[in-house]
């Protein structure tokens, strides 16, 4: 929660700070300079994924163990960034290791499906409760295939999300996500506004925003558009919002939404790629008990290779059984990547596991919370096993309108920068949040903790 009388921070001070924590960035990052000088010559914007840029260089990594990272520049860091969320397994760990090398000299790729697959399935529908899965290479195909199930099964085109959420970059969920304030509209009425170019206006046209923690505005919204001829066959949402920081459901809003959902006959989607083995052994369906008709699983699964998962209902997922709906991929179920999920989940994100990240979150917010109410700053420390955040605001987040009129972007920009000059890895920009890992200690912790209480120090001298 926020604290109660924060201080008023001045904006003059926090520029300062950014200019002299993004020199000293520059610095110590000259080897990464020269790599982006080669990059960009092959790579558009010198990186893989837009996600990875910076001005004026991206950083460039080299290796991992554990907790830690390196960069080209040799500069060792403690791992909180993991992956955009990835690597709660930490890097290079021993049991995945051995998996992959055990699998790589049996064949990496034959377009059939192994044992490994078919011992992952199970597991995953054992932690669910869901009866049927099937396997891509990523999150945005896992959220592209369940809303195509989600459409064959009811027969509707419309689809439902949550304004602020990401999805991946897919057309159909590439809509009211990062847009500017004074363009959200009425949240009884959002408007459908693509993120970035290239979506055609068709397309947004049939993705339906609705706010987060706020059953009635999505029934109400799923009312009219039933008037209208235009029910939507699916809700997709994040059962906690995880690219605003961390906004976690209000108490009874999923059990809500659950209902509203099922007396609509509407399919209800939760996108676990956050989530998913990354707050409790069945991700969000299992910590808040509330079960979707289908999930999507990435990020985690893998154990660092790429991977995504769809899991349902044998009612909905019949379409896929049936022929109705083609749900195919060259890749899906690659022996190697299955090889990865086997061992992670039996042998690395144990219940142990699941206790030693609880412990640890419990300590990080605990610290940062404790550094927040010294110094009397403005904003508050939220997480969830391994996952969290501080949000700098003086009131909580509790959806995208709120966190678009709150947070405070030159701060986190700040923090950010104080974080990588310190050895502290983490994601950039004001909507992401630490991953913990298996591998992350109490010594971990701590240097996190120190280098906010440092900055803390330096806002309010």
């Amino acid at each position: 929660m926020a604290v109660n009388s924060p201080v008023v921070l001045d904006p003059e001070r926090v520029q300062k700070l950014i200019e002299r924590e993004s020199a000293a960035l520059d610095e110590r990052t000259r080897g990464s300079a020269e790599m982006y000088k080669r990059a960009r010559n092959s790579l558009s914007g010198g990186v893989a994924s837009t996600y990875q840029s910076r001005d004026p260089w991206p950083i460039y990594l080299t290796t991992g163990q554990g907790p830690t990272v390196r960069d080209v520049d040799g500069n060792q860091m403690w791992d909180f960034h993991n992956g955009f969320g990835s690597m709660v397994q930490g890097h290079a760990h021993p049991a995945i290791n051995k998996a992959v090398a055990e699998r790589v000299s049996l064949g990496t790729h034959f377009a059939a499906t192994t044992e490994d697959g078919v011992v992952v399935a199970e597991e995953l529908q054992r932690r669910w409760g869901l009866e049927q899965w099937r396997f891509v290479n990523s999150g945005s195909e896992a959220t592209m295939d369940a809303i195509r199930i989600a459409r064959a099964y009811t027969g509707r085109d419309t689809i439902m999300k949550i304004f602020g959420s990401y999805h991946g970059h897919h057309d159909a969920v590439m809509v009211s996500i990062g847009v500017p304030y004074d363009r959200i509209g009425d949240r009884e009425n959002y408007a459908s506004l693509p993120y970035g170019g290239g979506i055609p206006k068709a397309v947004s046209d049939l993705t339906i925003a609705v706010p987060f923690n706020d059953a009635g505005a999505m029934e109400r919204r799923i009312e009219r558009l039933d008037a209208e001829g235009r029910k939507p066959a699916c809700v997709i949402m994040e059962a906690a919002m995880m690219n605003l920081g961390v906004v976690l459901p209000q108490d009874g809003y999923l059990a809500e939404v659950r209902e509203i959902t099922r007396r609509h006959g509407v399919v209800l989607i939760f996108d676990e790629v956050k989530t998913g083995l990354a707050i409790a052994a069945g991700g969000a369906t299992e910590r808040f008990a509330v079960k979707p008709d289908l999930v999507t699983l990435a990020k985690t699964l893998g154990g660092g290779l790429p991977a995504g998962a769809i899991g349902g209902s044998a009612e909905v997922m019949h379409v896929v059984e049936d022929g109705t709906v083609f749900q195919v991929g060259t890749y899906n179920g690659n022996p190697l990547t299955m090889a990865a999920a086997r061992a992670s989940l039996l042998e690395v994100l144990t219940p142990e596991a699941y206790r030693h990240m609880d412990a640890l979150n419990d300590r990080i917010v605990s610290g940062c919370q404790t550094v927040i109410e010294r110094y009397g700053l403005p904003g508050y420390a939220v997480g969830i096993s391994a996952k969290g955040c501080v949000t700098f605001s003086t009131v909580p987040i509790v959806d995208y309108e709120s966190f678009k009129a709150n947070q405070d972007v030159a701060v986190t920009e700040l923090a950010w920068l104080f974080n990588m000059n310190r050895g502290i890895f983490m994601t950039p920009g004001r909507e992401e949040e630490w991953t913990l890992s298996v591998t992350h200690t109490d010594e971990a912790i701590d240097a996190y903790v120190a280098v906010f209480d440092e900055m803390a120090s330096e806002l309010t001298a």
